[in-house]
């Protein structure tokens, strides 16, 4: 006895031990030195309490391949799921759920245009110089460490990371910010299916001619709204975040306690685990930087150097259009296009799927762009859907306006850097140490014919879709060193200095219009804990102006004792949202119900929880 209990209490060391080493060999290197091929010189990462590393390299090259190194430390699966997602090969390791999840991002073309881009730019300019650093940076760290534990679960097998890899997860963001794909079926369905008078609920400008042409049939809608939901669900589905929104404001000097600007930002994505930021700074001898990266980007999307801070929010332009394509009764595969009949090219791609034999996918083109609804195999309707959009029909060259944007000391140069974000749109707003404030809204706005509005499915046989050129950047929306002293940033719509109509998917302008009461308050001298305090807010207007036509038609029908406190409740409500408050969740209760009795039988479960999800 005494025998086997010994055999058993080895057995348990063992595994215990063996489960120690186990976790051991796969957590990041804090302390300590090691070999880094390529370097030129020494480089110094210290981390702080937060874990933030702050790196010190003596080039710049070694400071970008030493932030590879510790950020693939850190985040490794987060680089690997996500250019999975973006180039459609999550199924290949999360099995046959995620094929139309793949499906779908293959159908955006993110592979193809990662492709282009890379073949595209300059292998001689010192952003593709830092990019190919960090890259070997994270390679080097793969090839020399056991793999994460999640690479074990699912049998993941290392493969490097390349440019193309980088652009796909630029690709995946452009996307994620792309409201189209949710917005423009439902709007279209409510329009030409329930009558532009339901229109009136959105508030929104319509095109009075009603129906496509050619008209969709009820199996085309059904599956539009398939797509529509498709859409939402690959982000929500793969845990990773999208982003959604923002606010940033900039005061001058001359409105704050230290005479110097203050900004603040305040992205607004959801939460995931890990963060979507990667804090760091980095440091060399002609290089100074405090910022935050995406995964697989070298470049901090927000940040501050020597001279600039900057923040982000997103402009919502719509930059993606959906395009019925008219096709050939005799021959399926043409469609009308500028008078005439024009073949749409195809393509075959394999999908690998765990566990089973691949999926073929056969993606289609049009002369407006890829079909997208093809995605939804025989399901998918008689009339294929084009989609134009901007990351595809623009250079964008975003990676080198934030490579440029890290390192700008003059107003100019940080201009010239914004000019080059063409696709997602994103509002900049920045302070320098000069004492200058600024915001531009960075993007690459199509020309579209007049009186077209995008938010609908377009006509394809017609000129709708066409687009005749981009405006100019001094057409963006765009201030610099305004009088009033202050900026605020909040994804309401904007105003061209050109004047130009720019659609979009805005949000509500209370948010907004809370900032700029408190902001333009005389006599108030802001600093961090004020500035704290407004960027912590949860009032705004939005509960009291829906509520106060509802009020008294409310207490008018309502008869229940019980019910009545609850009205009154809402009376008394000041539209804040602290942690306690009864009468805010009360509140978004009541908006639910009244969208669900309005809206939800008109528009059935699928194009509903559309609703739900757009911004409209």
């Amino acid at each position: 006895m005494k025998r086997s209990l010994t055999l058993a209490a080895l057995v348990i060391a063992v595994i215990a031990g063996g489960g120690v080493w186990y976790v051991q060999s796969k957590l990041p290197t804090r302390q300590g030195q090691v070999a880094l091929d390529g370097l030129q010189g020494p480089v110094a990462v210290r981390y702080d309490e937060r874990g933030v590393p702050h790196i010190r390299a003596a080039n710049q090259t070694d400071m970008y391949r030493a932030l590879g190194y510790v950020q693939a430390q850190d985040r490794l699966f987060q680089m690997e799921i996500m250019r999975r997602l973006a180039r459609g090969e999550l199924a290949e390791v999360l099995g046959p759920k995620l094929i139309d999840t793949d499906k779908l991002f293959r159908s955006l073309r993110i592979r193809e245009r990662a492709a282009s881009y890379v073949a595209e730019l300059d292998y001689q300019s010192p952003s593709w110089q830092a990019l190919q650093a960090y890259l070997d940076g994270i390679n080097q760290y793969q090839a020399s460490h056991a793999r994460p534990v999640e690479f074990d679960v699912l049998g993941i097998t290392p493969r490097p990371f390349t440019a193309e890899d980088t652009i796909s997860v630029a690709g995946y963001m452009a996307y994620s910010f792309a409201a189209a794909f949710r917005t423009e079926p439902l709007l279209t369905y409510v329009r030409d299916q329930l009558g532009s008078n339901y229109l009136k609920v959105f508030d929104l400008d319509w095109q009075p001619r009603g129906v496509l042409s050619p008209a969709l049939s009820s199996n085309d809608w059904k599956n539009l709204g398939s797509l529509a939901r498709l859409s939402d669900q690959a982000l929500n589905q793969a845990g990773l975040p999208q982003f959604e929104g923002s606010n940033a404001w900039v005061v001058s000097g001359k409105r704050t306690q230290s005479g110097k600007p203050l900004l603040a930002g305040d992205p607004h994505i959801r939460f995931s685990a890990p963060a979507v930021w990667y804090e760091a700074q980095l440091s060399a001898p002609d290089f100074e930087l405090y910022g935050y990266h995406q995964a697989l980007v070298p470049f901090a999307f927000l940040g501050n150097n020597r001279d600039f801070g900057w923040s982000l929010t997103m402009f919502q332009n719509d930059d993606l259009d959906l395009i019925a394509e008219k096709t050939n009764p005799d021959h399926p595969n043409q469609v009308w296009y500028h008078g005439q009949w024009v073949d749409m090219s195809s393509s075959e791609q394999q999908i690998a799927v765990k566990g089973q034999a691949p999926v073929t996918l056969t993606l289609r083109r049009s002369p407006h762009g890829p079909i997208i609804n093809d995605v939804l195999g025989s399901a998918a309707g008689s009339t294929p859907i084009a989609m134009w959009w901007g990351f595809l029909e623009t250079r964008d060259p975003i990676l080198e306006g934030f490579y440029q944007l890290n390192r700008a000391d003059t107003l100019n140069k940080a201009r010239t850097a914004a000019t080059y974000i063409h696709a997602p749109g994103l509002n900049l707003v920045w302070a320098n140490a000069k004492g200058d404030i600024g915001w531009w809204a960075a993007a690459q706005l199509p020309k579209r014919p007049a009186g077209v509005n995008p938010a609908f499915i377009l006509d394809g046989s017609t000129s709708q879709a066409d687009k005749v050129g981009f405006y100019p950047f001094s057409a963006n929306p765009q201030e610099e060193n305004p009088a009033r002293g202050y900026i605020v940033s909040a994804n309401f719509q904007p105003v061209s200095p050109a004047g130009i109509e720019i659609p979009g998917y805005y949000n509500l302008a209370d948010r907004g219009q809370q900032l700029n009461r408190q902001l333009s308050e005389p006599g108030v001298k802001w600093n961090l804990k004020n500035s704290q305090a407004l960027q912590l807010g949860t009032r705004t207007d939005y509960g009291q102006r829906v509520l106060k036509p509802l009020l008294p038609v409310l207490r008018e029908v309502v008869s229940d004792p019980a019910e009545r406190q609850l009205v009154e409740q809402l009376a008394q409500w000041q539209g804040d949202y602290p942690l306690d408050s009864t009468a805010a969740t009360l509140f978004n209760q009541l908006l639910f119900s009244l969208a669900d009795a309005a809206m939800s039988d008109e528009l059935g479960d699928v194009y509903f929880d559309t609703l739900l999800s757009t911004r409209v």
